[in-house]
């Protein structure tokens, strides 16, 4: 090729790979990259802030199994989107991060005094699943080919590459080779398992007493959702999932146990003889796989199935372990039941199944009819149940803070595999704001809302004009009880457990920093052009969300809940176990 940009080199191997979105921030360092994203008819989503644009790719990756892509601009650009970086590895999402870097010749090492520079290789290398420089324009097609393959080899996860803004920006007379399809470079057919593996797993779960289903991440990524809903009934096995892998069953089915029902969970993954577990690490939040929150090793059998030998066995000792693509080995099994004429139709296993299903309903009626007893203007269960009787079944819902995750994740049903956005692993605050943007993007005719803590939209409330100006109509609640609720909870409860016993909350003097001030984000929203409202009763959140989504633009309704009601969100005592390691 002949005087090519490196920039236009960089969009045209993104083309080739499928990519048709990039999010960040238009900088001149890599002017002709974002020019060649036009000619290549690659849409450019511009945030008000480079961490934003990160979670955008990543929510853009998770739900819709693509390559999410960003941009970030040497130096403080960079700086900027590092959260985002660690926030969306730590996800385990698909995300490609492309940075300019300072000129050649002052750069690798730093000749001393360079404006706008750091050694962004290093400092992103720790944090991400790679992290590599093309330092020649003849070295683009070769580190890009790495990350590209990086991105689909194990574990998804955040990948960077960086180039010189010189490099980016002057044509160069170099000759390099025709470009090379995405077949090859990387793998692009599935992994599957040896026939021997699925007959085995299939032996072990068909003559199992009690078997169940773990299901992690790994499940939503392969796409495998309908999948796992299938073989679950097949075997009639329950499914319970990492924090992670929530969304990957629809929880009104009879064979998902949703991870509130936290008694109900420990007892199956108790009595269990056998479990299959889908793409997960059995990590801190699933008690390392270990009891007394999971039967011992001598007593129950694992099938791990993952698509990165890294994780196999990696918490929790494996009797057969599979490496391999999740959807892959649930469509084998799957064949190999029917194969088998599986019929579980009036089994043992079908009636433990109704049993713990209708105790989960029961459960889930009881706990809103404990909570519909409390007598406050705007509780904050209420406003999952009131979203869930408003939006579609398929609306995409990003959950977003410390205490108004908790109330959300725990009233809000999940009913369409997928549908359920949150920084599980890290719980970033004020990543909500840039997921729901990106799945917006991601489904323009999906509805989409973001139920966020006032702290939490306290990071990133500039996004709203972003929404506006993308015409992107994602709906903010914003939850504000005006403190810091999760920290004055455990501050409470460390400095005067007697008072909050009592008194159920501290006054601001008890308590160190944990007040805020007021927000008006429904005037704030309006002050950016988006639509705005305040609801401080619940009988007024349902006419305002249909208001709100018949604007036709994004809205913000401030919620004023009860800030006493807040504070005590349920499962404290699990969360606060979680950080204590189990017995073994």
């Amino acid at each position: 090729m002949t005087d090519q940009t490196g920039g236009d080199l960089i969009a045209q191997m993104l083309k080739n790979e499928g990519v048709d979105t990039v999010f960040g921030i238009i900088d001149g360092t890599y002017v002709q990259l974002t020019a060649a994203l036009r000619k290549y008819d690659i849409r450019l989503v511009t945030p008000r802030h480079e961490s934003s644009a990160a979670h955008m790719a990543g929510a853009y990756a998770r739900l819709t199994g693509k390559l999410g892509v960003c941009i970030a601009s040497s130096g403080p650009g960079v700086a900027n989107i590092l959260p985002g970086v660690v926030t969306e590895n730590g996800e385990g999402n698909r995300v490609l991060l492309i940075t300019s870097w300072r000129r050649t010749g002052i750069i690798g090492p730093d000749r001393g005094g360079t404006f706008q520079y750091f050694d962004q290789v290093s400092a992103i290398k720790p944090i991400a699943k790679w992290s590599g420089a093309a330092y020649d324009f003849t070295r683009i097609p070769e580190m890009m080919r790495r990350a590209f393959r990086l991105s689909h080899q194990g574990r998804p996860g955040m990948v960077h590459v960086t180039v010189p803004e010189d490099i980016i920006n002057s044509p160069s007379s170099a000759t390099i080779p025709p470009l090379m399809a995405p077949d090859q470079y990387r793998v692009t057919e599935a992994v599957h398992p040896s026939s021997s593996q699925v007959q085995q797993a299939a032996d072990m779960l068909e003559t199992a007493k009690m078997p169940m289903i773990q299901a992690g991440s790994g499940v939503l990524h392969a796409g495998a959702s309908e999948e796992l809903a299938k073989l679950a009934e097949m075997i009639q096995a329950p499914v319970t999932t990492s924090w992670g892998g929530r969304s990957c069953i629809d929880e009104r089915r009879a064979v998902s146990v949703p991870l509130m029902h936290t008694e109900m969970v420990d007892k199956i993954r108790n009595e269990s003889d056998v479990v299959l577990a889908l793409g997960t690490r059995f990590g801190e939040t699933d008690w390392w796989g270990k009891a007394p929150y999971w039967a011992k090793p001598e007593d129950q059998d694992l099938i791990h199935v993952d698509c990165d030998s890294e994780i196999l066995g990696l918490n929790k000792a494996v009797k057969l372990g599979i490496l391999c693509d999740a959807k892959a080995f649930l469509a084998d099994l799957i064949a190999e039941f029917e194969r088998r004429k599986l019929n579980r139709a009036g089994s043992e296993h079908e009636t433990r199944v109704q049993a713990y299903h209708k105790a989960k309903t029961e459960n889930g009626e009881a706990a809103i009819m404990f909570m519909s007893a409390v007598d406050v203007p705007l509780h904050s269960f209420q406003i999952s149940v009131i979203c869930q009787e408003v939006f579609d079944d398929d609306a995409i819902i990003a959950i977003d803070g410390g205490n108004t995750a908790v109330w959300g994740t725990s009233f809000h049903q999940i009913r369409t595999p997928g549908a359920h956005l949150m920084t599980y692993k890290f719980g970033m605050l004020g990543a909500g704001v840039g997921q729901a943007l990106g799945a917006q993007v991601a489904y323009p005719a999906r509805q989409v809302y973001c139920v966020i803590g006032d702290g939490a939209m306290g990071f990133h409330m500039q996004e709203i004009e972003t929404a506006v100006r993308n015409k992107l109509p994602v709906i903010f609640l914003v939850v504000a009880d005006k403190q810091w609720g999760m920290v004055k909870f455990s501050q409470g409860m460390a400095l005067n457990p007697t008072g909050m016993m009592q008194n159920r909350i501290l006054s601001p003097q008890e308590t160190i920093n944990t007040d805020l001030g007021e927000i008006a984000f429904d005037k704030l929203a309006e002050a950016m052009g988006a639509h705005g409202e305040r609801v401080s009763k619940s009988e007024d959140l349902k006419p305002a969300l249909e208001r709100a989504i018949h604007s036709n633009n994004c809205a913000v309704i401030h919620l004023d809940v009860d800030p006493v009601e807040h504070i005590w969100a349920p499962g404290f005592e699990t969360f606060k176990a979680m950080h204590q390691e189990p017995e073994g």
